[in-house]
């Protein structure tokens, strides 16, 4: 169901397309940009607090918003935020898949169709979106994305470690095959991130010790200005950029010591 104010007059605006923005990197993202002065697309399950972000991003930064609710692990709703990316007379200039979410407990602990759910939000909906955005951002010439993906990733632990592993590595392909064409693809691949994200997995702030945790705000500003100097991938944090260096040496005793990393 998409909710919104009026379109600004073609040409003259840029818009951003935010999934999960409704808190953490997601929020952190919608300011952010519109704090730059793209317009926001909010895409999410919660309309009340879309619809609450909304008002306060056109109240404080004067832009224009509008409000897609959708469930990405539904693929009725999610086509239509993809008809939403690829629409040519509503041109969408950077796209952000930040909508995610991870399962506390080990892979045969879970249900088979809880563990499809995750690799629905994780994997096919940002192949799904990257793919209806890069058509339309190729077919101009211009255009950026950004994967919100994973340390995780790097460090091979269980199958969200698998599905971020699949998001920067198609992401690094695809900014290597679509830059020449004006298109840019970015994997951000944060740690511990101080969000909502954990505490809805039951995992609390003592599972990590402090030095390891990002701050959404910060993360995302060092991510927009990785992505304005052409990076392919933004790893936020020193820590985490020694880390995902060094993890392809690491022993599996000692991988195993980080196997909530990266669930951000």
């Amino acid at each position: 169901m998409s909710l919104g104010s009026a379109a600004a007059p073609a040409g003259t605006r840029r818009t951003a397309l935010v999934t999960g923005p409704t808190a953490g990197i997601g929020a952190a993202f919608a300011r952010q940009l519109a704090q730059r002065g793209y317009d926001v697309v909010l895409v999410a399950r919660d309309e009340r607090r879309l619809r609450d972000l909304a008002a306060d991003l056109e109240r404080d930064h004067g832009v224009v918003t509008e409000v897609i609710v959708a469930d990405l692990a539904d693929r009725a709703a999610l086509a239509e935020v993809e008809r939403r990316v690829a629409d040519p007379t509503r041109p969408v200039d950077l796209l952000v898949n930040n909508a995610g979410f991870g399962h506390k407990r080990p892979f045969l602990d879970n249900s088979v169709e809880d563990e499809q759910q995750m690799l629905d939000v994780l994997v096919t909906a940002v192949l799904r979106l990257s793919h209806a955005a890069l058509g339309a951002m190729v077919e101009r010439g211009s255009g950026s994305i950004v994967n919100v993906s994973s340390v995780a990733g790097f460090l091979s632990r269980g199958t969200y470690g698998a599905a971020k592993a699949y998001v920067t590595s198609m992401s690094r392909w695809a900014d290597a095959n679509y830059r020449g064409r004006g298109v840019r693809v970015m994997a951000l691949c944060p740690g511990f991130t101080r969000t909502e994200f954990h505490a809805r997995m039951g995992v609390g702030r003592g599972s990590a010790p402090r030095f390891l945790w990002l701050d959404p705000d910060r993360l995302v500003r060092d991510a927009l200005a990785d992505l304005d100097h052409g990076k392919s991938v933004s790893v936020p944090g020193k820590r985490y950029k020694v880390l995902t260096a060094v993890a392809r040496h690491l022993p599996a005793s000692l991988l195993a010591r980080f196997q909530h990393v990266g669930r951000r």
